[in-house]
């Protein structure tokens, strides 16, 4: 399987980001025909302000204009799309939700998944992220099979956190996808080196696509770190997008996660679980 990661410049304004998206995903099916497309973190409106992400939210289904996006994508171009994240908006519940939705190639959604860890940090400049102020949390871990690869779902900060990933592993994980918008203030430190560490510990391969740039939240203007990549089961960067709106591709290679884990058997022998 081909997997394209989408690296975008989203701002708050969600008409434009919808034609940034097809646009990305188009010249990346053009170039290296992907069998898998991912979509970065709230690619729909990044930034702005409470009322602009609730007037971008949706209700995810056939009236949503991102969702209808996603599935004629997929459709269209006969690929799986992973839709990275979108504001989601539930009729049951107060806050908004930062949620993931996968498509088959005939445009039918085969996955659903809620954000679980919520960014609410100071970074080291000083900039204060609350993402609970406006995001309930999620509860399900997701993992979905596409064409007999297991992909399991995450989003950003989740990437802190190894005991996600290892429950996702557990469930039979051989791609982790992590839709991002890691700020620059971190994820120039941290980035690789948890993106890598995820893919070691699993023995996945794991793809991230993330935002990059500068975007206006109220009256700050704020960087994401961007350089989206994939990593194989062993660690390695296999491909990787820099700096700017773009994208980049590898083959998964179950073969190779095999390899992988028959050289180090980290799960048999596994002592401390849970």
């Amino acid at each position: 399987m081909r997997v394209s990661v989408i690296q975008m410049n989203a701002g708050d304004d969600k008409a434009a980001n919808l034609a940034a998206a097809e646009r990305l995903v188009r010249e990346a099916v053009a170039a290296d025909r992907p069998d898998l497309v991912v979509l970065p973190e709230v690619w729909t409106c990044l930034g702005g302000s409470e009322e602009t992400k609730r007037a971008a939210a949706e209700v995810l289904g056939e009236e949503g204009e991102a969702y209808r996006l996603m599935r004629d994508l997929a459709r269209s171009h006969r690929i799986w799309l992973y839709g990275g994240s979108v504001l989601e908006r539930d009729p049951r519940a107060e806050k908004l939700f930062n949620t993931s939705v996968a498509f088959d190639r005939d445009g039918r959604e085969v996955a659903r998944y809620r954000k679980i860890h919520l960014f609410d940090i100071t970074a080291p400049d000083g900039r204060a992220y609350r993402e609970s102020a406006t995001f309930g949390r999620g509860q399900e871990v997701v993992v979905f099979e596409a064409e007999g690869l297991k992909i399991g779902c995450s989003i950003c900060y989740d990437l802190r956190f190894g005991e996600l990933y290892r429950r996702l592993s557990a469930r039979g994980a051989e791609l982790l996808v992590v839709p991002a918008a890691f700020t620059l203030h971190t994820g120039k430190d941290h980035w690789e080196v948890l993106t890598r560490a995820r893919a070691i510990e699993t023995q996945c391969y794991l793809a991230a696509a993330a935002q990059w740039g500068p975007h206006r939240a109220g009256n700050e203007e704020r960087w994401s770190y961007g350089h989206s990549l994939i990593v194989d089961p062993w660690g390695l960067v296999v491909a990787q997008v820099s700096d700017g709106e773009g994208f980049a591709t590898a083959r998964i290679e179950r073969s190779r996660i095999a390899q992988v884990r028959a050289r180090i058997p980290v799960q048999a022998h596994r002592v401390l679980a849970g």
